[in-house]
């Protein structure tokens, strides 16, 4: 069953070049609501951590070192079917690949620097959300 609720991340290289408003603006358009908003850093450890699934890969150390080069906007969504919805709003990985309008093909420079992150199930959705706030952070 889906849930209403999805996370996001507008990652350094999107912090960076001053697109949180424009960012926030076509998600608020989409129609999510935002349930828990914060501008914070990842550590090192952090990053190693929401990304352990990768840890095996190649551009682990390169993802961690990007990730923890600058702050981040985490957030928490709510809309029916939002995980669904929000992949959708986001765009492909690959910016070169998205659909016209996304958030990707919009603001993002290539497939290793994305702009932002989406959950990509409803299982996801609850643990990253969880990695970054607390249930009285949430409105």
């Amino acid at each position: 069953m889906a849930t209403n609720r999805t996370f996001t991340m507008l990652k350094p290289d999107a912090v960076e070049k001053g697109h949180i408003g424009a960012i926030l603006e076509k998600i608020n358009t989409a129609g999510f609501r935002i349930v828990a908003m914060k501008l914070t850093q990842m550590t090192t450890a952090d990053a190693q951590a929401f990304y352990a699934i990768h840890k095996e890969r190649p551009f682990f150390p390169d993802l961690v070192e990007y990730m923890t080069r600058g702050p981040i906007v985490a957030a928490i969504l709510e809309k029916d079917n939002a995980v669904e919805d929000f992949r959708t709003l986001i765009g492909a990985t690959n910016p070169a690949d998205a659909a016209e309008g996304t958030i990707r093909k919009l603001y993002a420079a290539s497939i290793g620097e994305n702009a932002v992150h989406g959950s990509d199930s409803d299982e996801n959705a609850a643990i990253e959300g969880a990695f970054h706030f607390a249930g009285r952070d949430m409105f």
